[in-house]
């Protein structure tokens, strides 16, 4: 063989070969760039609960204290009302009678003066403890405190959801994409360039 035809049939060679690469070139120039579509964003979210104190003034009513049993009253045993009820009872029963009879009738009006007395101081001591049950309430504020939880919602990310094809692929960003649709780079979308359709 001639060394002009291998030489020739090797710059064939050569030739087709660099004319395949540049076209090849021209058909990915061509394409451009891959976008994949962004086809959904949601929102993740979680529930934050924040307890805190509440305070408040509150008015509260109170009923005056009534004292009860021979502890309530100052006098106990009724010495005043006994001692006041035999004088008079007493004196009453001087000016009835005469000689041994007047001193009976004494001693008989001093007796049943005594328990009178009693009985009545017994009775005016009753109706003032009625009276004191019944007398207005006394009022006092006091503060009480309870404890409520606020709740809001904190967004913690947005899960993707993007097609590149037949196949629909989610990732999880921090901030949701500006667009509908990304570049992807070897296959992967670059968040980074997230672009509107009609741009």
């Amino acid at each position: 063989m001639s060394k002009s035809i291998v030489i020739g049939s090797t710059l064939a060679v050569l030739g087709l070969g660099g004319l395949a690469f540049g076209a090849f070139q021209i058909q990915e120039q061509q394409r451009g760039p891959e976008y994949a579509e962004i086809t959904n964003v949601e929102t993740l979210t979680r529930t934050v609960e924040i307890p805190r104190e509440v305070c408040e003034q509150v008015v509260v009513a109170s009923q005056p204290e009534v004292p009860t049993g021979q502890g309530a009253s100052r006098d106990p045993h009724r010495v005043v009302g006994t001692a006041a009820g035999a004088i008079v009872g007493g004196l009453l029963g001087n000016q009835v009678g005469g000689g041994s009879g007047k001193t009976i009738a004494t001693l008989a009006g001093a007796i049943g003066g005594g328990l009178a007395g009693r009985e009545v101081q017994e009775r005016v001591e009753a109706r003032q403890h009625a009276q004191a049950a019944q007398s207005q309430p006394r009022t006092t504020t006091r503060q009480t405190c309870r404890t409520v939880v606020d709740t809001h919602l904190e967004i913690e990310g947005y899960k993707v959801f993007w097609r590149h094809g037949e196949t629909v692929e989610t990732s999880r960003l921090d901030n949701p994409p500006k667009g509908d649709r990304v570049l992807l780079g070897e296959g992967r979308p670059q968040w980074d360039a997230v672009a509107s359709s009609e741009g």
